[in-house]
């Protein structure tokens, strides 16, 4: 591999190429490969190394000479170069930000996947909003805080905490809490700041040190509207954090899988449950649903907001070990894949290639976890057979995807 020409600090001006995961462009400084961030394809910047490794560097664009036409001025002030890392794409039209994303999970699946281009034109992909604009959806944030007591949010790739006054993505409610300089409160007692504007209404900022809270402000538990039901979940448990995402998701989860009266169905890393409920209004009285998750908060949540679903069984167990060693038996028709973001695996992957399931849905919060995982269904002669995409995560490079998986014919 080729070593650094460039010194961290250095500045040197670039032609930048096409978007990549993770929130960049690529470029090329006498042909080592330069990862540019607050760039646009086709722009003209100089742009400042930030971190020298064999074969690549990355870069800050901090002067633009030729401008994208996609290219906005960034609404938050926060959202610039070496400032917050929350937010990638603040300097990207909204319709561009669509296309960057669709464009990114297109590349992962022709390189990780092993698609041929005409594999992925024929899955018309695109990445579609979600209701409500691109800022003031999310509603959890957690805050860092740093020597001096204060809360804001961390440098991209760094430790380094930023104080802010105001996080623009943020749910209106928690913006308006008194938790950030310069008028809120100081956090001697926490390393972190968590808050969560609920979508019934519920608000709680819990000051958290070493994983245990010091601070509760707010409910424990905090109440969620979505698939037509109601849930009650502890603060901390994991809940998709914009707004419009559960409705979004269930929708296309059932839209794609289809399901029948009476059939048996599998929720793997089900949370609290959200597929799972929407997964027995389908399958009827006379089916089944399995859901397998390994948090504590996430079962307890599942088992009490699902307590009036009798075809529906809740297993605490880690989704290998309860593929495995049998920890949910019998016949499976389908299966809604829902993993972190490091994807399912292959050990997961090949159990469901095996399960006899005639369709999967697989939930993706990360394109190149998603891709990884498309290419062992493949090897295992599955195929991808539809694929959505949904902008649940406006001005940062993160996109959510739901595709269908299908076995052999």
């Amino acid at each position: 591999m080729t070593a650094p020409t460039l010194d961290e600090g250095e500045r040197v001006e670039l032609t930048v190429g096409a978007v990549a995961h993770g929130g960049h462009c690529v470029a090329r400084h006498e042909g080592q490969v330069v990862f540019v961030r607050h760039a646009l394809p086709g722009e003209r910047v100089v742009a400042e190394i930030t971190e020298l490794h064999r074969g690549y560097l990355r870069a800050d664009a901090v002067t633009v000479l030729d401008a994208s036409p996609d290219r906005v001025t960034a609404p938050c002030p926060y959202a610039r170069p070496g400032a917050c890392g929350g937010c990638d794409l603040q300097h990207v039209a909204p319709a561009a930000q669509l296309a960057w994303k669709t464009a990114v999970v297109r590349e992962q699946l022709e390189r990780l996947a092993g698609l041929a281009p005409t594999e992925v034109d024929a899955l018309a992909l695109r990445v579609d909003p979600l209701p409500g604009g691109p800022l003031g959806w999310r509603s959890r944030v957690r805050y860092a805080v740093d020597a001096a007591d204060r809360a804001g949010l961390l440098k991209h790739r760094s430790h380094e905490v930023v104080p802010i006054d105001r996080c623009l993505i943020a749910h209106p409610a928690i913006q308006e809490l008194p938790v950030l300089p310069p008028s809120g409160r100081r956090w001697p007692e926490a390393d972190a700041v968590e808050t969560i504007a609920s979508s019934d209404g519920d608000v709680t900022v819990r000051g958290v040190s070493g994983g245990t809270a010091t601070f509760v402000e707010g409910p424990d538990e905090v109440r969620e509207r979505a698939a037509g039901r109601g849930w009650t979940l502890p603060a901390e448990a994991f809940w998709q954090v914009h707004p419009a995402a559960p409705d979004t998701l269930v929708g296309a989860v059932l839209e794609l899988l289809e399901p029948r009266e009476g059939e048996s169905a599998w929720d793997l890393y089900g949370g609290a449950g959200l597929f799972a409920a929407a997964l027995a209004g389908r399958v009827g009285p006379a089916g089944r649903v399995t859901m397998v998750e390994s948090a504590p908060l996430g079962v307890a949540a599942a088992r009490t907001s699902l307590r009036d679903l009798p075809q529906v069984e809740v297993v605490s167990a880690r989704v290998e070990t309860a593929l495995e060693r049998r920890r949910i038996t019998g016949p499976v028709d389908l299966v809604v894949l829902d993993p972190p973001r490091s994807g399912a695996g292959a050990r997961v992957v090949g159990s469901l290639v095996g399960s006899g399931a005639r369709a999967v849905a697989y939930v993706a919060c990360d394109p190149a976890a998603f891709a990884r995982d498309v290419r062992t269904f493949r090897e295992g002669g599955w195929r991808l057979e539809a694929l959505r995409g949904y902008d649940c995560f406006p001005m940062t490079q993160h996109v959510e995807c739901v595709g269908l998986l299908l076995p052999p014919v």
